[in-house]
């Protein structure tokens, strides 16, 4: 189930107000080649797709509150041809654009040059993410120096070339009820798969299989892929953060980390890491730094909810990891000096989370100027700290070695969280991260 085109057009209507008086030029995105003549799979600009749901590549969507009604949302397309549609699939064309999709108006995409400068006359400004779209950017610059050019005698002209952005990505970043129920389900794909994977690992198994279980499942379960490139991490691999060969057989006494989520057809994604062992045993140290890496989690967790911010679930969850590494005699010193010199970093390197939605590090600012962006209903992240020991990083000076024994063991936990009115809602509890639930 999909959203439906109205929720398309509420959005479109929440952008022409942000825009005021300057118009707006989205583009989608294009076929990529692979090699030779040979293209990667088709995945649209989420920019374009929040607010027109066409799911086709090189559309140009025009956003025009400076025209009349019945002109402001156009659509310049590829036509219907069958001759191309033989290779290629299906088109909507111009006329699907308009009755399918709410454009008011519709073109072929090869008139976008001839066209765009009448559209875009009387415009207060251009809205146009500059040097992301090289086949559409000259036309907007011709345009745009067309106005400038003629000012003087009109009397009028875009004042300015704006980025889009901004405006975009604080719609994007507040989840819709809608959006909300999509990013449901493919957290309810995703942990579904995560507990299927650690039903059929197993010493012996190759990583690449317990991906393919994965990736399996999400298909089967109608999403459109893996969100992004599935991790699979045996033992050391672990301690690589974006480690993606997952080529390694798993070894009995390791830890498999997996970090994988779907994305839905119509974008929305899971992001969910579990670590589990292997045999179905944890050792004593892998238990030990397991259970401080759950509680920094938990706590993290506990903190999303309105009027926090990212950075304060960062903050817990990094005061939990170093006070359980100082108690397992990893770290060494006072617990406040610790964190402000970093020296916890050769341990945990990296941020707590991102937001979530329709891109897996989805857009929208964490911090406006000197003020971390508080937490609001609808907002989704992710909340993932982790453990990884080896040899990779330098000890800092003043920080104990590491004994062998704690060697090799990489350990994170992310779930995906949604802020609620009076709190939060985990997406993701449905794949179980308590050390019980782990082991048989």
């Amino acid at each position: 189930m999909s959203l439906a085109p109205d929720v398309f057009a509420q959005r479109r209507a929440h952008f022409f107000e942000a825009l005021g008086g300057a118009a707006a030029v989205i583009p989608a995105a294009p076929l990529v080649t692979h090699h030779a003549d040979c293209e990667w799979p088709f995945r649209q600009n989420s920019d374009f797709w929040y607010l027109t749901g066409f799911d086709e590549p090189d559309a140009v969507a025009l956003f025009l509150p400076h025209r009349p009604e019945g002109e402001r949302f156009v659509l310049f397309v590829q036509p219907k041809e069958p001759s191309a549609e033989v290779w290629m699939g299906f088109r909507w064309g111009c006329e699907g654009a308009v009755e399918r999709f709410g454009a008011d108006l519709a073109h072929p995409r090869e008139e976008l040059a001839e066209r765009l400068a009448d559209y875009l006359r009387g415009a207060e400004g251009i809205a146009f993410r500059v040097g992301q779209h090289p086949q559409v950017e000259p036309h907007v610059l011709q345009a745009w120096a067309g106005q400038l050019d003629r000012a003087s005698r009109s009397g009028s002209a875009a004042l300015g070339l704006v980025a889009p952005c901004p405006l975009l990505h604080a719609l994007r970043l507040r989840k819709s009820p809608e959006e909300i129920s999509r990013m449901r389900e493919a957290a309810r794909i995703s942990a579904e798969a995560h507990e299927l994977a650690r039903q059929v690992a197993r010493p012996g198994l190759n990583e690449r299989q317990v991906q393919g279980v994965i990736e399996q499942h999400f298909l089967e379960q109608g999403a459109r892929g893996p969100a992004y490139g599935s991790i699979v991490a045996g033992g050391d691999n672990a301690c690589v953060l974006h480690y993606t060969a997952n080529n390694a057989v798993l070894n009995d006494g390791d830890l498999l980390l997996i970090d994988a989520g779907c994305s839905l057809n119509d974008y929305y994604n899971g992001d969910i890491t579990r670590t589990f062992p292997i045999n179905g045993r944890f050792s004593p140290e892998q238990r030990a730094l397991y259970e401080v890496v759950l509680a920094a989690q938990e706590s993290a967790v506990a903190v999303v909810a309105p009027g926090q911010t990212a950075e304060a679930v960062h903050d817990t969850a990094v005061r939990v990891l170093v006070e359980g590494l100082v108690d397992l005699g990893l770290l060494c010193g006072e617990l406040d000096g610790i964190i402000e010199q970093g020296a916890y970093r050769h341990l945990y390197m990296h941020r707590t989370g991102h937001w979530l939605g329709l891109d897996v590090h989805d857009v929208g600012a964490y911090r406006l100027g000197e003020h971390h962006v508080g937490l609001e209903p609808g907002m989704v992240l992710t909340v993932e700290p982790g453990l990884y020991v080896s040899d990779r990083l330098p000890v800092p000076e003043g920080q104990p070695e590491i004994d062998e024994r704690w060697k090799g063991i990489g350990i994170r936990i992310e779930d995906d969280v949604a802020v609620t009115e009076h709190g939060h809602e985990n997406l993701t509890a449905a794949a179980l991260k308590a050390p019980a639930a782990l082991e048989r």
